[in-house]
């Protein structure tokens, strides 16, 4: 009996066993997608998007809606956001090849080493910083952190007069994994800004339980 039991509980790991999985997923935190969209995102061909969407939908780890012609991809559950928060987590405690990695893929630092979420919060609803979220318009409307405005990275370049001169401004994307937060701050910086990114999104916020908008 207990075999059955832990074969049960190791669907979850062979569902997530695979990179593009693990993707697939973190996309799936900033929001429902099309399996259109998510193979276009992850840089895959639409039939191996649909075979991991298939192998994680049979672990019961997203869900799916029809809406004419597409299927749209959801997570069932906010826990499956923590748990691939958690997984993470894990992995960068234990894996000394993954912090490397992560210290080589980024050369701007992390905000949130010096300072902790609640007070960055509180700069922002005190309108002392100003927190830009970075994603595409579509996931900032999904859910997005406490007063962030959503300036998607393909428009900040035009956008950068609607930000106050001489404000401080926090960017954050999809979480420590994504680059586009970086390449906002090195936009800011060159225009004069005090620029800085959280490695934080929307799974990382949530997880802490620190509110989130939609």
């Amino acid at each position: 009996m207990k075999t059955i039991l832990y074969e049960q509980v190791s669907r979850i790991g062979k569902a997530i066993s695979s990179p593009k999985r693990l993707e697939l997923l973190e996309l799936l935190v900033q929001g429902e997608k099309t399996v259109e969209k998510l193979a276009d995102l992850a840089h895959i061909d639409v039939k191996l998007a649909s075979a991991h969407l298939k192998a994680l939908r049979e672990a019961r780890l997203v869900g799916t809606r029809r809406d004419g012609k597409y299927v749209h991809y959801r997570l069932t559950n906010d826990d499956v956001a923590d748990l691939l928060v958690k997984v993470r987590e894990v992995a960068e405690e234990h894996l000394i090849e993954l912090r490397v990695a992560l210290d080589q893929m980024s050369a701007t630092a992390n905000l949130l080493s010096s300072e902790t979420r609640e007070s960055l919060l509180a700069k922002a609803r005190a309108g002392d910083v100003v927190v830009i979220d970075v994603r595409p318009s579509d996931e900032y409307a999904s859910a997005h952190l406490p007063f962030a405005r959503s300036m998607p990275l393909d428009e900040l370049q035009k956008r950068i007069d609607e930000l106050p001169p001489g404000k401080p401004v926090v960017a954050y994307c999809r979480g420590p994994y994504c680059v586009m937060s970086d390449a906002a701050v090195e936009l800011l910086r060159n225009k004069g800004f005090s620029a800085h990114k959280i490695s934080d999104g929307v799974g990382e916020w949530r997880a802490t339980g620190l509110p989130l908008e939609c």
